[in-house]
């Protein structure tokens, strides 16, 4: 089933950034006001720089002493990886696995280089067959014994 989707069809539309420059306090009431985990980060030209996930608040920010509100969301900006909206499924879960990441952003190249979506694993799991999702689900959390 995978090589007939193509990442727009499995993602979920309307991703919303959050601004380089807004604090990590409103990223992590924008995540609650849209009940997600994780929220791509854009640059004043609203091109994606980066993901910040509810864990990064929390472990790199509160749990060392730092107020969110301090701290600019464009600071969390790490390795950044996504997807042409017009790639094919297999693609998607092949970058997905490689990364052992469980969210990509969805980009339209063509559109302008836009975002315009995030693939989760509940997309995964909505658009995939059994066998895909099993196989995603062994490449991206089995750990080496």
């Amino acid at each position: 089933m995978a090589s007939k989707l193509r990442a727009r069809d499995i993602m979920s539309g309307g991703a919303r950034c959050v601004g380089a420059h807004e604090s990590l306090m409103d990223a992590a009431k924008m995540m609650r006001d849209l009940d997600v985990g994780c929220l791509p980060i854009c640059g004043d030209n609203n091109r994606l720089m980066g993901m910040v996930t509810d864990r990064d608040i929390v472990v790199t920010c509160c749990a060392e002493g730092v107020d969110p509100a301090t701290v600019q969301s464009g600071s969390m900006g790490g390795e950044l990886h996504w997807i042409d909206a017009d790639a094919d499924a297999s693609e998607v879960l092949r970058t997905m696995e490689e990364h052992h990441i469980k969210r990509l952003p969805v980009i339209d190249v063509k559109g302008g280089h836009q975002l315009v979506g995030m693939i989760t694993e509940a997309n995964l799991a909505k658009n995939l067959s059994d066998a895909e999702i099993a196989e995603f689900a062994n490449r991206v959390y089995a750990t080496a014994g």
